[in-house]
């Protein structure tokens, strides 16, 4: 009787073709190979002379993140930072402890990569240039992908170096501007942004920060609430000048450092690091500043003004750090979807799974298409086109609106496609999910960035005009697109902007600025992929990217019959072209527009 219990335990404790009990994660996959949108919106937007080099650097990281970044990043969650106020000797020397596993993700994205100071630092990764914005955030892209809380003091730090490079005097730019772009790790100083504060968050005239002018410096006093990157060497903040007026006019910007010339501590403080529900790894926390010595940054009556041009930069970073996450949790998604068989047969062979994964798939490509437009657009206004100024003005708060906070259900979903496990904080989908509820809070909640793009962009500065001439003539370029859907894209275009600017014109409609939004970020989109599709299919003979056109419009913009029964064919044509792996040219896919 004892052996046969042995041998039913035995049997039950063997292996049994363990790749269908617990589908495999991405270990191991490289996120970039595992991305052909990327290259191909890469091969777009960019100059073919960069993009040849681009790639061996992009093939590396996206290695690198597939394997141990992924492991430093689990380690670094797990191990959060710790706040000391004191060494072992019982001096007075805050410092915050990190895990080694942060300290090499710090050495991969500041060192090797460089990620801070590609748009500031000329000779990274052998290239003589600085790189465009669009090329950056191919390496903010994929390093997200395994790393989300590495993103905020790599876009920091970025920001920091563009706010003294744009606005900074040359004494301090020659004092600090070096640090902040360096990619030796032993010279680098990494940036700061003290911004939100309990009177100020969103609304920053509100904050009670006082500057109080001493010399060539100012001293700074009050308390800031929510400080991202903590114990950063350089910092960016916002404080009202003695004797200045009230709301945002009258606020500053200032450059404070953590150590002063002979190497003491600043005259402030971290009181605390705060207990956070995602991005753990890196160190958010309350500081009080108790005459800290600053020096201003531009014009005093400007400092809003300047800092809004950094936060504009910081959502489209806040975009693309969304996207990622999206991006990360597809990977996961469709690797367990191919790789686990319930029922007799593989996940991604059943209806409703694809129907799920299409869900996930559609908005993950959405927010490529959109980061990518926005980028580009951000190149082109910077080398002084009016135009594209205008474009990047709406294009960047509707982004990031809609992005971040699809980022949310598309990461709740992949956790499902792994069943209960992927709750489990083993895997990475718990992270992500968590990691995801930050985008659509930073930078301004949903509320504040939907006014943004309806009262502001659009109500003050009429940027929609220029969205509205884009999309038209990227249908214009967009040769080989059928002539139905093009024009009927063009009617979209033309119902979206209209909207847009009704309830941009009229106080009693901003309940509707959040609707408008999405809807002229869901037409973009549309736009964009349809045009996308046709510039892949003339490079190599694959207009798949223009079916999620397709799907846009018929599952984000409108909503189906909650009655009537979907035309299955139709679906699964469509899922299984762009669930598989064989290219379709347009003139397989033009029956399918036009279904």
């Amino acid at each position: 009787m004892a052996g046969n219990t042995h041998a039913a335990a035995a049997l039950a404790a063997a292996p049994r073709n363990a790749a269908n009990l617990i589908a495999p994660d991405t270990t191991g996959l490289n996120f970039y190979r595992a991305d052909p949108s990327l290259a191909d919106l890469l091969r777009i937007h960019l100059p073919a002379d960069l993009v040849a080099h681009l790639e061996p650097h992009l093939d590396r990281l996206g290695e690198l993140a597939g394997g141990p970044l992924d492991d430093c990043a689990r380690l670094a969650d797990r191990h959060t930072p710790i706040l000391h106020q004191r060494d072992r000797f019982g001096r007075d020397a805050q410092y915050v402890e990190y895990h080694p596993a942060y300290r090499d993700l710090e050495n991969a994205a500041f060192g090797t990569f460089g990620i801070h100071a590609l748009s500031h630092r000329k000779g990274i990764m052998g290239w003589p240039d600085v790189y465009p914005v669009t090329a950056k955030h191919a390496f903010t892209l994929l390093f997200n992908e395994t790393e989300f809380g590495m993103g905020c003091p790599i876009n920091v730090t970025d920001g920091c170096a563009k706010l003294l490079s744009k606005f900074g005097d040359d004494a301090l730019k020659a004092k600090y501007l070096d640090g902040l772009t360096q990619t030796d790790m032993s010279k680098l100083t990494q940036g700061g942004q003290f911004m939100t504060e309990k009177e100020g968050g969103s609304d920053v005239g509100t904050l009670t920060t006082v500057a109080v002018s001493e010399g060539d410096h100012w001293r700074l006093y009050g308390e800031k609430w929510f400080c991202s990157n903590a114990d950063a060497k350089v910092v960016m903040l916002l404080a009202r000048p003695q004797g200045a007026g009230p709301g945002t006019r009258g606020v500053g910007l200032f450059l404070m450092p953590r150590f002063l010339d002979d190497g003491t501590p600043n005259n402030y403080r971290i009181v605390r690091l705060k207990d956070k529900l995602g991005t753990r790894s890196m160190a958010s926390g309350e500081i009080k500043l108790e005459g800290a010595i600053a020096y201003a940054v531009g014009k005093l009556d400007r400092g809003f003004v300047q800092m809004a041009e950094m936060v504009n930069s910081s959502r489209l970073s806040n975009g693309v750090k969304s996207t990622a996450l999206m991006r990360r949790a597809w990977h996961d998604a469709i690797t367990v979807a191919k790789n686990r068989v319930v029922f007799g047969q593989r996940i991604v062979d059943l209806p409703l799974a694809r129907r799920q994964l299409m869900k996930i798939l559609l908005p993950t490509e959405q927010a490529m298409s959109v980061s990518f437009l926005t980028a580009d657009a951000l190149d082109r206004a910077e080398a002084g086109s009016q135009d594209a100024a205008a474009l990047l003005r709406i294009l960047t708060p509707t982004l990031k609106f809609r992005a971040t906070r699809d980022a949310r259900k598309v990461c709740g979903d992949a956790l499902e496609m792994r069943g209960g496990i992927g709750y489990v904080e083993e895997f990475a989908t718990a992270r992500l999910l968590r990691d995801a509820h930050l985008g659509s809070i930073w930078e301004g909640t949903g509320n504040i960035v939907a006014i943004d793009a309806l009262k502001r962009a659009i109500g003050r500065h009429g940027a929609e005009s220029a969205l509205a001439a884009d999309l038209h003539a990227r249908l214009d370029d967009a040769t080989g697109l059928p002539h139905a859907w093009s024009d009927r894209l063009r009617g979209l275009i033309d119902r979206a902007i209209g909207f847009a600017r009704d309830v941009a014109g009229r106080a009693e409609n901003e309940s509707d600025a959040r609707r408008a939004t999405s809807s002229l970020y869901h037409v973009a989109s549309a736009v964009s992929l349809a045009w996308e599709g046709m510039k892949i299919d003339a490079m190599r003979g694959d207009a798949r990217r223009a079916l999620l056109s397709r799907l846009v419009v018929e599952h984000r913009l409108y909503q189906p019959d909650p009655f009537k029964v979907s035309d299955g064919k139709t679906e699964f044509a469509i899922a299984e072209l762009l669930l598989g792996d064989t290219d379709a040219p347009m003139a397989k896919v033009a029956p399918l527009l036009a279904a």
